[in-house]
């Protein structure tokens, strides 16, 4: 939303990344992924004008020490201060390098919810605790699986899967086995592609089967995997093989599928399942090889 001030918004245009700091004394006393006893804290609740204090006027994100500020008192977080060239954004004067050290203890006598809260995150953290927590909460939104554009959708799993069902029209299938054709009429030309998603729904859970052609070196080749709609330790639970061949050649693959915490470019690029050479894939397609047929066949199982 708009400020109404140019300076701002120029500056908000422009997200910068902020590490947060080594502080033991605060971190090490309290685990990032248990939340705080709620019967034995009296300094739950905060009101909205505490936190808009702990704001930072210019990028708008929770401020961590150290906090800067002017001499009237006007505060900014230290990613800040060297994009308003030691000017404060709000009144102009120089900033110097005074730190607001009764604002850092204040922030440090805080205990917050998890933003992730709506999802089903219950537990309250220490103020200098809670952004490590929230970056690995269990309860953090899922970003959307499908590969064919840059979808910016997430949330948990059951709207991913009606996100993907009703929005990209992926074929959604039953069962923990799979017989997909691929085809592509002129593969000399394609030197990256993605085919259209494929979702299965076995054991209670939900898993994307991924292919495509991209360049490895200087190699064009077809990769398949599977990825799981969930969780890195849920997905160990499970195995799948893929088996791709003709002309009484075949090629297997055998792994476990990777969570969609990874995004489909990561574990393209790690290489992590059936990787197919062209010139391969095009002699399982028969013929005058030049045109892509292969049937990739595979099976999902659950560990014991």
């Amino acid at each position: 939303m708009a400020s109404g001030n140019p300076f701002f918004d120029d500056l908000r245009s422009k997200p910068e990344v902020i590490d947060l700091p080594q502080n033991e004394d605060r971190l090490d006393s309290e685990s990032v992924n248990e939340p705080t006893q709620t019967a034995t804290k009296p300094n739950l609740i905060v009101s909205s004008n505490v936190r808009e204090l702990l704001e930072c006027p210019v990028c708008l994100n929770a401020m961590y020490p150290p906090i800067h500020q002017c001499l009237n008192g006007h505060t900014l977080c230290s990613g800040c201060k060297p994009r308003v060239h030691n000017r404060c954004p709000t009144c102009r004067h120089e900033l110097g390098n005074i730190r607001c050290l009764a604002l850092e203890k204040v922030a440090a006598s805080l205990e917050l919810p998890c933003k992730y809260q709506s999802y089903g995150c219950v537990g309250i953290y220490p103020y200098y605790s809670k952004l490590k927590h929230e970056s690995q909460c269990s309860y953090r939104p899922y970003s959307c699986p499908y590969a064919g554009s840059e979808c910016t959708v997430v949330g948990d799993i059951p709207f991913l899967v009606a996100h993907l069902k009703d929005d990209h029209k992926v074929d959604m299938h039953s069962g923990s086995t799979f017989n997909h054709r691929y085809v592509k009429s002129n593969p000399h030309e394609v030197g990256n592609a993605t085919w259209m998603l494929t979702v299965f729904s076995c054991f209670g859970q939900y898993f994307c089967l991924h292919f495509e052609a991209f360049q490895l070196g200087m190699a064009p080749v077809y990769i398949a995997f599977l990825r799981f709609m969930g969780d890195d330790d849920e997905a160990k639970n499970y195995s799948y093989s893929l088996e791709v061949g003709g002309n009484g050649r075949k090629l297997i693959w055998q792994g476990v599928p990777r969570s969609i915490r990874d995004s489909h470019r990561k574990v393209r690029d790690s290489f992590d399942g059936l990787i197919i050479q062209r010139n391969m894939a095009l002699f399982f397609s028969g013929g005058d090889r030049k045109e892509l047929k292969l049937r990739v066949t595979g099976r999902i199982w659950k560990e014991q």
